[in-house]
């Protein structure tokens, strides 16, 4: 009894040695994201990780988070400047709209609300999946950010499901700081990698519906998205983007 409790492969040491991944990621996030247009990159390695956490493929945590911050660097800090853009120019205009800067009738006003309310929303899914995908497959910027809204709206359910998580797990640390600051004081040790880690399940089974299933098995990285899609799904893909169906 003695000895499997103290074996390394025991689920509760694994179980352990994952929240203490999860803390020495989020001081790693917290340092490399600190120039601010860099939280993309740090945002990404933090899901290359926690993916293969989740997959419980052994590597070294700082390696690993700091292997994918190099090789991500460039897309990933493009992708969170035009989403930092985006989002900045939605919550403005959203905001314009709510505090009544214009004189507007009440039914216009309501429409516009509804308008970038609307865009918001499309804007989170989009952040919902597009560093985990810029962490997991090799695609330019344009159709990455393409496949995070495809595949946002492709797999609504599970979306959904990430959001309210994501919403439960923020509400819950907020809540903590009044009524069990101790639990609070917790969650801020995991912090953000804390999140992606618990989307990573989510994350983890959908994306393997779009990894070649040689690939799958051997449990090699990245590859490119939609390789292994059905020709009718490829053909759609290919002509949204303008791109030769032959290629």
């Amino acid at each position: 009894m003695l000895q499997g409790l103290f074996n390394y492969d025991n689920p509760v040491w694994r179980f352990i040695g994952k929240l203490g991944d999860l803390i020495i990621l989020n001081v790693l996030w917290i340092v490399c994201s600190i120039p601010i247009f860099t939280i993309g990159a740090s945002t990404t390695a933090v899901y290359y990780v926690t993916l293969k956490m989740v997959r419980d493929e052994e590597d070294s945590t700082i390696k690993s988070f700091f292997r994918s911050f190099k090789s991500n660097f460039k897309q990933a800090t493009a992708i969170w400047l035009i989403l930092l853009a985006a989002g900045a120019v939605l919550a403005f205009d959203f905001w314009f709209f709510t505090t009544g800067q214009m004189n507007l009738s009440g039914n216009v006003k309501t429409v516009m609300m509804a308008i970038f309310g609307g865009f918001l929303l499309i804007l989170s899914f989009i952040f919902t999946y597009v560093f985990p995908l810029q962490a997991r497959f090799y695609n330019p910027v344009k159709r990455t950010l393409f496949n995070a809204f495809f595949m946002s709206i492709r797999h609504l359910i599970q979306t959904i499901g990430i959001l309210a998580t994501d919403v439960l797990i923020a509400f819950g640390s907020y809540m903590a700081l009044f009524y069990m600051p101790q639990a609070a004081l917790l969650m801020m040790l995991f912090g953000m990698p804390l999140v992606a880690f618990v989307n990573s399940y989510f994350l983890a089974s959908i994306f393997k519906r779009y990894m070649p299933k040689e690939d799958t098995e051997r449990g090699n990285g990245l590859r490119p998205l939609f390789e292994d899609e059905d020709e009718e799904t490829l053909a759609a893909i290919r002509s949204l983007k303008g791109e030769d169906a032959e290629k």
